[in-house]
């Protein structure tokens, strides 16, 4: 026994002895020499250019409204939004109280006490107490949902608004309201919050059928034209509230808000609500109550954004010692990706010629997109930074948002402000190289898989866009699980009036804008 014991003593001893802290050799013992591996980081140098947006697919996370000068530009840039109203299935029955509860005129029909569209406010740039005017105009049409609409679709010229007996009713409004008390006042602004904006619609109204509704009686203190149209058109006929596309067809098209004048203030909307007040009777009790209709990413709305092409233009061409990211509808910047260098051109260092990295796995790529501060107090006080950027391939700039695309880290990817660095950093970007990269070699390599340069040249000419990416200002709806995780729902061209200049361009005085390789190579 204890010779046994003396040589596991023994022979834990030796295993120990045997441990190296060392792991620089740790693959040796467990692969095949011609298995063996290292690491290998290189930068290269990336070209970057300010390019015109042009129009942007109108739907966004807000509605915008208002007129703001760009102090970049000099531009006015003023939006206007259409929205339609949600309903949902499972509500459409009791919208209302039973008919034989409603309040009723003196005809025996149902009747409403009052009706107003109210603007919801997120936040407001520029002077919140700036003097604004909108003007509110009812739909003839709806506006089908089964198209894409970009920012320069003008429903008014489109001929999309009610001409004749429609609702066309203008309000002046400041988004702080100099009337309240200044403790209510605070109070409504506490959390970022603004006042809301209150459209009342009091008057008469007649339909599209010509049908007329009373309006405002000052007798009875009640009664409202559109109100009182909404009630009778959910007790004649309730299959036309089934849902928001039954609604918007037969009942309510919806409403174009548009900014008639005034300037300094641009609003950033949460949501518009249309909202319906009555009364009924239950047991003998009178209730008071409303109903509200509200614009929701279910139903169709759209930002018609207005802004001065020529001077975005002079400011792109201009910008060659810098890049620019601007919106609403402004400037993006795009981004070509040195992919010959990355995989298959040699290197030159100090007279040494390095091999290339045709045969070697890429195992990360990086770009950090470094801020230059604003050249006015005025635009950085005025003009912020865009939160999220979206990174995509130049020739799925659009169809990216058309089809609600979601970034999957594989094309297209999201970096965040970093207000510490100043920076926008993409730190997963491999798979893009190697998904142009793969997209080309078919079309340019020999048939021992080297790679033949004429027709690197001739695949260049025919696909001008196979190295280039653009980096696109953007918005995000989240969706939280109960475990704690989120994941990105949706993303829309962001339409806050935002800018920032990045360093790079063709006559950059900076330190040049470089992607950083990390590679795996045989040994």
């Amino acid at each position: 026994m204890r010779k046994l014991i003396l040589a596991g003593i023994a022979m834990m001893t030796i295993a120990i002895s045997s441990c190296d802290e060392d792991t620089t050799t740790l693959g040796d013992s467990l692969t095949n020499g011609v298995d063996k591996f290292v690491s290998i980081s290189e930068t290269f140098q990336v070209e970057t250019q300010s390019i015109m947006s042009g129009s942007v697919l109108a739907t966004s996370l807000y509605n915008y409204l208002g007129k703001i000068k760009d102090p970049e530009t000099g531009a006015y840039i003023t939006s206007d939004y259409m929205t339609q109203f949600n309903i949902l299935e499972n509500e459409s029955t009791a919208l209302f109280p039973a008919l034989d509860q409603i309040a009723k005129d003196a005809s025996g029909l149902p009747i409403a006490d009052s009706c107003v569209i109210r603007i919801m406010v997120n936040s407001c740039q520029g002077d919140s107490l700036a003097a604004m005017k909108l003007q509110l105009c009812e739909l003839e049409k709806p506006v089908p949902n089964s198209s894409k609409y970009y920012s320069d679709f003008n429903l008014e010229e489109e001929g999309y608004l009610r001409t004749t007996n429609g609702i066309k009713q203008n309000k002046t409004y400041s988004v702080s309201d100099l009337t309240m008390s200044d403790s209510l006042r605070n109070v409504l602004r506490g959390s970022s919050y603004y006042q809301y904006i209150t459209i009342p619609l009091s008057k008469a109204y007649t339909d599209r059928n010509n049908n007329t509704y009373p309006g405002y009686n000052a007798d009875d203190k009640g009664g409202t034209g559109y109100g009182t149209y909404l009630l009778r058109m959910y007790y004649d006929h309730p299959e036309y509230f089934k849902n928001s596309n039954t609604f918007s067809r037969n009942v309510c098209p919806g409403f174009y808000v548009k900014s008639t004048d005034g300037l300094g203030a641009m609003l950033e909307v949460a949501n518009t609500q249309l909202l319906v007040y009555f009364h009924y009777d239950s047991n003998g009790t009178t209730v008071n109550s409303s109903r509200a209709f509200t614009s929701t990413s279910e139903v169709l709305q759209t930002n018609h954004i207005t802004n001065d092409k020529d001077k975005i233009q002079a400011l792109v061409d201009d910008s060659t010692s810098c890049t620019y990211l601007k919106t609403p509808a402004g400037i993006f910047t795009e981004v070509a990706l040195p992919i010959d260098s990355i995989k298959w051109l040699t290197k030159t260092i100090d007279g040494v010629t390095r091999p290339s990295h045709l045969n070697d796995t890429i195992m990360m790529a990086k770009i950090t997109f470094q801020q230059i501060k604003s050249q006015s107090t005025l635009s950085n006080k005025l003009l912020e930074e865009p939160s999220q950027l979206l990174m995509v391939p130049r020739d799925k700039l659009y169809s990216f948002f058309e089809s609600n695309t979601i970034p999957d880290n594989i094309t297209s990817f999201i970096a965040t402000y970093n207000s510490v660095q100043k920076s926008y950093t993409f730190n997963t970007l491999s798979s893009l190289v190697n998904y142009m990269y793969n997209t080309m070699k078919p079309r340019i390599t020999n048939a021992d898989g080297s790679i033949n340069l004429d027709k690197v040249e001739a695949y260049k000419v025919a696909n001008p866009n196979w190295n280039k990416v653009v980096l696109v200002p953007v918005d995000m709806t989240m969706t939280y699980t109960n475990s704690g995780s989120t994941s990105v729902s949706a993303v829309y061209n962001s339409m806050a009036i935002s800018s920032v200049r990045l360093v790079g361009g063709k006559d950059n005085k900076h330190s040049p804008v470089t992607i950083t390789m990390m590679y795996s190579k045989n040994e």
